[in-house]
């Protein structure tokens, strides 16, 4: 797995690429929220950006940069990228308003069809449902998260999984059955 980490960051602060790999380990492979994130994981083919962005018009300009890299690498090599972004885009509404201009740069390079951009954060709310409902934690990461995917990738996953649909409402009977309280503990240090 490749990390790419901020030059000059300190030991004392918290390291946002780690808190992921724990979210990642944890969450999504622990509680097999998504049943195709481990077979990368465990092949070193997530790539891991910590972004130094500032501004959304710094981290859309990464984005770009990793959508080309991403395009150009061998799917044994990287078949995913996550891109943390712990210092632009914390308010929700702010970053799901930037997943606009995410497809935006997919269709400006021509990658529509070949990459996509999915989305975690943590304060990841679904439309029509109560601020604290358990469901937003299928889609909450410890810091704003742009997560760039092969089309390919997604398209065999899917076709391997009998009712992908079956994903969706698995995840939040796994939640319910934990609870708020058991989501801190699972990610807790």
């Amino acid at each position: 797995m490749t990390d790419s980490v901020l030059p000059g960051a300190g030991d004392s602060a918290p390291d946002p690429v780690a808190a992921t790999r724990r979210w990642i380990e944890r969450a999504v492979i622990g509680l097999n929220l998504c049943p195709f994130a481990k077979a990368v994981y465990v092949k070193e083919q997530v790539r891991f950006v910590l972004s130094d962005a500032t501004t959304p018009e710094a981290l859309l300009e990464q984005l770009a940069e990793e959508l080309v890299l991403l395009r150009d690498t061998e799917p044994a090599q990287i078949d995913t990228t996550l891109i943390i972004h712990p210092d632009v885009l914390t308010d929700f509404l702010d970053y799901n308003d930037f997943l606009d201009n995410a497809d935006a740069a997919v269709e400006a390079l021509d990658l529509q069809g070949i990459l996509q951009v999915a989305s975690f954060h943590p304060d990841y709310q679904f439309a029509g449902a109560a601020p604290d409902d358990i469901s937003h934690y299928t889609n909450r990461s410890p810091y704003p998260t742009l997560h760039l995917l092969r089309e390919d990738s997604v398209e065999r996953a899917v076709a391997a999984f009998p009712d992908p649909d079956v994903i969706v409402e698995r995840n939040i009977q796994t939640l319910d059955r934990l609870g708020h309280e058991g989501w801190r503990k699972l990610l807790a240090d």
